[in-house]
C-alpha cells in the first residue's frame, strides 16, 4: 500500500508545498516540522530548478533564492534523510523532469526510496511521456503522481485510470499563485476521476484562504497550498516557520 494513502485517512487532506532551501535548509526543516505539527497531512518538497515553467512569480522567486543560496539535489537528499528521523507524514518531491534526468533517473528514484520520499510530481512531464520515469518509480516503490488540468478534457479518464498515490487536479489555467476566485468547473472533472479510479484527488493552484480550501476539499479529497506558504517565507525569512504553523492550522481547521 502506498504510504501516500495515509494522508487521506484523517478526513480531508491538507497538503503543503515548501521550496527546499528558501532561505536555507534549516529554515525549510523548521517550516516542514511546523506544518506537520499543525495538521499538514502531506508535504510537497520543491527541488529548485532554474526554469520552473509551472510556477508563478512567488515560487519562481523562491527557486532563485534557494539556488543562489547554493542548494543542490544532493544537499536536499541529505536534508530529507535528517528530516525523516522525526517527520512521519508522507512527503513527495515536486520538481522538473530535467532535474531528475540530469541527475540520472535510476539514481534519483532509488535515493528517493532510500531517504523515505513517497512520490514524485513532475509538472512538465506530459502524461504520454511518463514511461521515461515510470519503470524506475515502479521498481523502487515511489509513486509517480499525475496532474489533471482543466485542458485535459477527454484525457481525464485515461490519466485517472493509471493514477498512483494521489491525483493532482490543477484548479486553473496558467501558473501557480493565489487567485481571488477559482472559476473552473472542478466538480465535473472530479466526477470523471471518481468513475475511473479509487485513488484520492486533491486540488491545487490558486488556493490561499481557509474558505477556498474548504470549497476545494468539499469537491475533492484535499487541498494543496504552495504560493501562500512560500510568501510567508519570503516575508519572514528565518522567522517564517512560526507563521507557517499558524497558517497551516487555520487551513486544516477549515477542512475539518
Amino acid at each position: 500500500m502506498s504510504n501516500i494513502k495515509k494522508a487521506f485517512e484523517n478526513g480531508k487532506a491538507f497538503i503543503a508545498f515548501i521550496t527546499c532551501g528558501d532561505p536555507d535548509l534549516s529554515t525549510t526543516a523548521a517550516a516542514v516540522r511546523a506544518a506537520a505539527e499543525n495538521g499538514a497531512d502531506l508535504i510537497e518538497l520543491g527541488i529548485p530548478f532554474s526554469d520552473p515553467t509551472a510556477e508563478g512569480p512567488v515560487i519562481q522567486g523562491a527557486n532563485i533564492r534557494a539556488l543562489s543560496g547554493g542548494v543542490t539535489t544532493d544537499k536536499i537528499f541529505d536534508f530529507v534523510r535528517e528530516l525523516r528521523r522525526d517527520v512521519t507524514i508522507p512527503m513527495v518531491f515536486m520538481t522538473y523532469a530535467n532535474v531528475v534526468f540530469s541527475y540520472g533517473a535510476e539514481s534519483f528514484v532509488s535515493t528517493c526510496r532510500d531517504i523515505g520520499i513517497d512520490g514524485l510530481i513532475l509538472p512538465d512531464l506530459p502524461f504520454e511521456e511518463k514511461e521515461e520515469f515510470l519503470p524506475q518509480c515502479r521498481k523502487y516503490g515511489v509513486d509517480l503522481i499525475s496532474l489533471i488540468a482543466p485542458t485535459s478534457e477527454n484525457r481525464i479518464a485515461m490519466i485517472a485510470k493509471e493514477a498512483e498515490g494521489f491525483l493532482y487536479i490543477v484548479s486553473s489555467l496558467g501558473v501557480t499563485g493565489a487567485r481571488s476566485e477559482i472559476t473552473t468547473d472542478l466538480a465535473s472533472i472530479v466526477s470523471v476521476v471518481r468513475k475511473n479510479t479509487d485513488i484520492p484527488c486533491a486540488i491545487g493552484f490558486g488556493i490561499s484562504t481557509p474558505e477556498q480550501a474548504k470549497r476545494m476539499a468539499d469537491i475533492a479529497d484535499g487541498a494543496i497550498v504552495g504560493s501562500a506558504i512560500v510568501r510567508l517565507l519570503e516575508k519572514y525569512g528565518k522567522d517564517a516557520p512560526k507563521y507557517i504553523g499558524e497558517y497551516v492550522k487555520s487551513m486544516k481547521d477549515a477542512l475539518r
